[in-house]
């Protein structure tokens, strides 16, 4: 089993009187993941545990050769995940005292973290974010420094929940740019399917269990006709 990627091992997940998950077993290898499926299908779950949020009754979850449980403390090197809503993430007034935050929690004084966070955004044409005010930006714009703080401490995996669905249609195109620019392996859960259409793996969720698994836009297309199909079936029962 390789140590570069994300493995759940016959997990399960108990929420109070809910089983989340009973017995998922998952290997997510894949450089681009999609996940798709209704509310409460258990994507955020699915994330909480990869990221070491929550902990299983049963099983385990290895994250790029790291227990979450035993390793919790090296998990940040491995994955970081991005929440729905950026105020919920973001802590500094500006954007460089954000993103230098990412690399003084890795260990860097906070003079170099500054100095790199700086020079990060100058690669990508941000110069001038620098020392904007976190809360004079848009959501879309902070949206996208929740990424570039996750981007610039470079973890092997990104987790992004739901990150397009306060978006409007240019924030969404910015942040799928930002998206297809790295290198890093990237999960993204979403209600949005043009967005992980191309993936080469989707994910179809559904109370818990994997309904379908393959490409992008075959797991779309079902999951958007299942959808089509209790719409419709919803309409007949009120007609």
């Amino acid at each position: 089993m390789s140590s570069h990627s994300i493995h759940l091992e016959a997990v399960t997940l108990v929420r109070g009187n809910q089983h989340v998950f009973e017995g998922l077993t998952l290997s997510l290898r894949e450089t681009r993941i999609g996940l798709v499926g209704d509310n409460g299908a258990g994507k955020s779950s699915l994330f909480r545990l990869i990221s070491g949020l929550e902990q299983p009754q049963q099983g385990r979850v290895l994250v790029h050769g790291c227990d979450t449980q035993a390793d919790r403390k090296q998990l940040p090197k491995h994955v970081g995940l991005m929440f729905q809503n950026p105020d919920d993430q973001i802590i500094f007034p500006t954007v460089a005292e954000e993103l230098a935050f990412s690399l003084t929690a890795r260990g860097e004084t906070r003079q170099a973290a500054r100095q790199q966070a700086r020079e990060f955004l100058a690669q990508r044409g941000l110069d001038a974010w620098a020392g904007r005010a976190v809360g004079e930006l848009s959501q879309g714009q902070r949206q996208q420094v929740c990424l570039l703080a996750l981007q610039i401490s470079r973890p092997a995996t990104l987790l992004l929940d739901e990150p397009f669905a306060s978006l409007d249609l240019l924030s969404q195109a910015r942040l799928a740019a930002q998206l297809d620019a790295t290198d890093q392996q990237i999960v993204v859960s979403t209600h949005l399917l043009e967005h992980v259409y191309d993936f080469e793996r989707v994910l179809w969720l559904e109370q818990g269990k994997v309904r379908a698994d393959g490409p992008g836009r075959e797991v779309c297309e079902a999951y958007a006709e299942n959808v089509r199909e209790r719409a419709a079936a919803e309409r007949g029962r009120h007609a």
